[in-house]
């Protein structure tokens, strides 16, 4: 999560077309996870040249190889529909949507989940990028690999008002993309009759109408209880959207302590005698070290994030609460992505 400046090697940040240290414009190629120098005629490696992206004006800092025989880059071609070219507001809300998308797709490399484009195959992972502030009815979602987003959400003033209004403490861009890629992956990753099994003893039956459950939500609420089982109210809804928040908040846990363990955090014991047993040391990889291990890790980091947060004054960084219940359905999901 913490690419290097291939110039001058200080770390680079995701989203950057320049190195903030060193000024080299930087084009990041997503095969090798990794920044690569941009020159005009193109960057030669690995016996190809990278170009940057058709969509650079608009924010896309990713390269295309010659060979892929397209002037978009990879995350620039799973995007199915977008607003109109002419549509400049909604365009420039793409730019920062475009930053959340890229992030997620480096995650899913990272953890080695399969990313097949709805271009090569029926029900293959695809975007539709729409905006509500063009008039146009958009509705947040997954059907058949197809995740579709509102542009409207980059505003922070009116993605505030929603979560005000729906009573979520959490609610970003980056954390749509993660809910909506969960829906994704329960039926690509969730194959075997077996694996259907434990997951509806875990979540519940998803085959329960989806329609009579979100007019049963949105009229009763979540239960008072909710707390208890579920990570979310909105995980109490279906157990499709049970799966999704929790597929979510293993990316969000993952992601947040690989980006610690690029970093070099640890928390010593010598320093918080009292506080912890063990040296608490983030790994950017937990599939061969179990949930058990992750989950630890994760504890004292995030109450370490919440006082980090809290000294800016700003709201916990992580505030949820993770029960036996909550920990269970996060293991399924582990085994989900290390077996993949």
């Amino acid at each position: 999560m913490m690419p290097r400046c291939p110039h001058c090697q200080s770390f680079a940040f995701l989203d950057w077309t320049a190195c903030g240290s060193c000024g080299v414009e930087l084009g990041y190629r997503y095969t090798t996870l990794s920044f690569l120098q941009v020159h005009p005629e193109g960057t030669v490696a690995d016996g190809d040249t990278w170009r940057t992206c058709s969509n650079r004006d608009w924010g896309c800092n990713w390269l295309v190889a010659d060979s892929e025989e397209s002037g978009r880059c990879f995350s620039c071609r799973l995007s199915r529909r977008l607003p109109d070219r002419d549509d400049t507001i909604a365009w420039e809300k793409l730019k920062d949507t475009g930053i959340a998308k890229r992030r997620l797709l480096v995650q899913l490399f990272e953890l080695g989940l399969p990313v097949t484009p709805y271009y090569e195959k029926e029900g293959g992972l695809g975007f539709d990028l729409l905006s509500s502030l063009s008039g146009e009815r958009v509705t947040i979602g997954h059907a058949n690999g197809i995740i579709t987003l509102d542009l409207a959400e980059t505003l922070d003033a009116y993605r505030e008002n929603l979560r005000v209004r729906l009573g979520e403490p959490y609610r970003t861009m980056l954390g749509h993309f993660r809910h909506e890629i969960g829906h994704y992956y329960q039926w690509v990753l969730v194959t075997s009759d077996e694996q259907w099994a434990a997951c509806r003893a875990l979540f519940g039956d998803e085959r329960a109408s989806y329609q009579d459950a979100i007019q049963r939500h949105y009229r009763e609420g979540a239960p008072v209880d909710w707390a208890d089982s579920f990570i979310s109210e909105y995980a109490t809804m279906h157990p499709w959207e049970d799966f999704a928040e929790s597929f979510a908040h293993y990316l969000h846990i993952t992601g947040t302590l690989a980006t610690a363990a690029a970093a070099g955090v640890i928390l010593s014991v010598d320093r918080v005698q009292g506080i912890i047993d063990h040296d608490v040391v983030p790994e950017s990889d937990y599939s061969a070290l179990g949930i058990d291990r992750m989950l630890d890790d994760w504890h004292w980091l995030s109450l370490m994030f919440n006082r980090v947060n809290r000294s800016m004054g700003q709201s916990d960084l992580y505030p949820f609460t993770l029960t036996e219940p909550v920990i269970a359905k996060l293991r399924f999901v582990h085994e989900l992505v290390a077996g993949s």
